[in-house]
């Protein structure tokens, strides 16, 4: 009930939040971020139950309007959302088998019905939109209904130990339990632990010194089914700011080299100053400024890695603002962007080369579709391995990798 309380009586700053982010266009994280950013007198509780109320109002955003009597609802309306506030605090309490008989007679009879209702319609149980749905169907079939469950859960936190400053896991482990964080082995990646305890890691001593990364365990996967060896000379080909980049120098022993291109200068410069606090000196980063960037590089890499740009949707635990933003014609797009890197990248890769494509996306279409039809035009290329992470298997973001080795 206290719990209750304080996220009413944040409701100015939380309806301020949501309406950057269905009105304004942000994602929930910079919204956040940017209402958190004039409120030095919060202490982390505080915090804390903001960004939770909010990340959990948006991945519920078509189940609560449905509640309140008005699915198509805008959150232009102020009043509308505070309504859409007690609803979420409703909701909360049903889901936490805490509703008492107060509960009911204070809210209306018409507004209970449709709470229980909702439970039996996929579509607001979930909280999708309806075109999402049809496509989870059609492409995952029966096991559609527990994967889209299982995105919307809360997420686990994973951190990768980075082993260029600390070499073993469990040294880590100890310092972060020293640090009050309640830390153990993650069952997916050599580097990976579980954080099970609410704690800023970002304020961490450990953090500060370069100790880990945060990255969730399935992303982890990709580097390390990379393979990358000292001396090798590696293209990280969609680096953003570099996640799997830094995972990559740490692999290697920051021996051979990196290539790490992009089409973004912001997103480069983040990379550069991680790979700084990580000491990870093997990286050179290059702005991707036309195809002639790319043509430079043919046949110069041991291994080519495609973390391609995608829809997102194995991440919709972190980031529930995808399923509102997101459109079937942005996913064409986006199919059509990772044909066309395919297409363009692979010449990369030297002969016994290997090139590894990643998409942080539950959907075939983005994954094994992709890699199949690539296969079947580009014969010089045989597949070694694929791995495939589901949420309601494996308590991670939901990812696909494929490992290709060009033979001539």
């Amino acid at each position: 009930m206290k719990h209750d309380y304080a996220v009413l009586s944040l409701s100015n700053d939380i309806v301020h939040a949501l309406d950057l982010i269905f009105t304004k266009g942000k994602y929930t994280s910079k919204a956040i971020q940017l209402t958190l950013r004039n409120k030095n007198k919060w202490d982390d509780e505080k915090r804390r139950i903001f960004s939770e109320t909010v990340y959990d109002v948006v991945r519920y955003w078509r189940l609560l309007w449905y509640i309140l009597g008005d699915d198509d609802a805008s959150s232009n309306d102020k009043n509308k959302l505070k309504d859409l506030l007690r609803v979420y605090v409703l909701y909360q309490r049903s889901k936490n088998n805490t509703l008492a008989p107060a509960d009911k007679k204070k809210y209306p009879r018409s507004l209970i019905h449709r709470l229980s209702r909702s439970d039996h319609i996929r579509v607001i149980r979930e909280s999708i939109p309806d075109w999402f749905d049809d496509l989870g169907v059609k492409e995952m079939g029966e096991q559609w209904d527990s994967i889209i469950h299982a995105l919307n859960q809360k997420p686990l936190t994973y951190i990768r130990v980075n082993t260029l400053k600390i070499q073993q896991r469990e040294e880590l482990i100890k310092k972060l339990r020293k640090e009050g964080v309640q830390a153990e082995p993650g069952t997916i990646g050599k580097d990976s632990i579980l954080i099970k305890n609410k704690v800023n890691l970002f304020r961490l001593p450990s953090f500060h010194n370069g100790l880990f990364e945060v990255q969730d365990a399935a992303s982890q996967r990709v580097s390390e089914i990379l393979e990358p060896e000292s001396g090798m000379t590696i293209v990280d080909a969609c680096a953003g700011e570099g996640g799997k980049t830094l995972h990559t120098a740490a692999l290697m022993n920051n021996k051979g080299k990196i290539i790490a291109l992009d089409k973004s200068i912001k997103r480069l410069k983040e990379l550069r100053r991680r790979a700084k606090r990580a000491g990870a000196d093997n990286i050179e980063t290059r702005v991707i400024k036309n195809s002639k960037t790319i043509k430079r590089l043919k046949d110069r890499a041991d291994r080519l890695l495609l973390d391609v740009p995608c829809s997102g949707t194995g991440t919709l635990t972190r980031n529930p603002d995808i399923k509102w933003k997101l459109t079937i014609n942005d996913l064409k797009r986006l199919i059509d962007l990772q044909w066309e890197i395919l297409e363009k990248y692979h010449k990369i890769v030297k002969v016994n080369g290997r090139i590894v494509y990643s998409a942080c996306s539950i959907l075939p279409s983005e994954g094994e579709r992709q890699i199949k039809r690539f296969l079947e035009e580009h014969d010089q290329f045989k597949l070694l391995k694929e791995e495939c992470y589901h949420p309601d298997i494996h308590r991670t973001d939901g990812f696909y990798i494929a490992v290709m080795e060009r033979y001539r």
